[in-house]
């Protein structure tokens, strides 16, 4: 698979977790909601990542990568970063729940 193939692949994740997400909302699956739109955001980092040239294999590195390439350089808002954070978090602190 070439990088652009990654690349398309992970935005149609993306697209279709945002979908869930949505679905989740309407039956007030909050939890579920949250972990979608998490991995969509996931998701869509990490095909930004891919396509400049940067891979983290693990949750935490994709951050890392996301925050000092993309964050810090004020390419993205903070407020976008902050999102992908509290998401991150929340689907963790929501997992160790159930």
């Amino acid at each position: 698979m070439s990088s652009r193939d990654l690349i398309n692949y992970r935005l149609e994740r993306a697209k279709d977790t945002i979908l869930e997400a949505e679905k989740m909302a309407e039956i007030e699956h909050w939890n579920t909601c949250t972990n979608r739109l998490y991995y969509a955001c996931f998701y869509a980092v990490n095909a930004l990542l891919i396509a400049n040239g940067l891979f983290s294999a693990k949750h935490s590195g994709v951050m890392g990568l996301f925050n000092l390439h993309f964050i810090k350089t004020g390419i993205i808002s903070k407020s976008s970063g902050r999102l992908f954070k509290k998401l991150f978090i929340y689907r963790r602190l929501f997992s160790l729940s159930n």
